[in-house]
């Protein structure tokens, strides 16, 4: 099969990739005050990696990225139910979530939230099921061509 060198499409590429990865990191961090979190985050970053292999191709970004994303599902999922579960420890209902501030020096001050972690868990489980998806589906084209 003939394959073009698209110069424009990678470098544009590289650049929307960077930008997509940034706003991912942005949304992930403000979703448990205002709007985001890890399901649009996990979905964001999803584009960028989808992007970066309709560019680059299969084994470049698998070089770059040696990671089997069929994995993150299970450990989102762990992570979001050790989350919710943590609360029975503390003789709270199901998914109770609480949060504090720290202060790091010449940072300053920043607020954690167990929210947080429940994100982390379905940025994970999300980023995982979306990709893998998408390059199965892909896997599977290519078969068939």
């Amino acid at each position: 099969m003939y394959k073009t060198n698209n110069i424009i499409l990678k470098t544009t590429t590289s650049l929307i990739a960077f930008i997509l990865l940034g706003f991912a990191v942005y949304l992930f961090f403000a979703g448990h005050n205002s709007p985001g979190g890890g399901f649009v985050g996990g979905l964001v970053t999803s584009a960028a990696i989808v992007l970066l292999y309709m560019s680059y191709g299969m084994d470049a970004i698998e070089k770059i990225l040696p990671i089997d994303f069929k994995i993150l599902i299970p450990i989102g999922l762990i992570i979001a139910l050790f989350c919710g579960v943590g609360a029975f420890a503390f003789n709270m209902p199901f998914l109770t979530h609480t949060f504090g501030e720290i202060t790091i020096p010449i940072l300053g001050e920043f607020e954690l939230a167990t929210a947080m972690i429940f994100d982390l868990g379905v940025y994970l489980t999300v980023l995982g099921t979306t990709v893998s998806i998408i390059i199965n589906i892909a896997e599977n084209q290519n078969r068939t061509e």
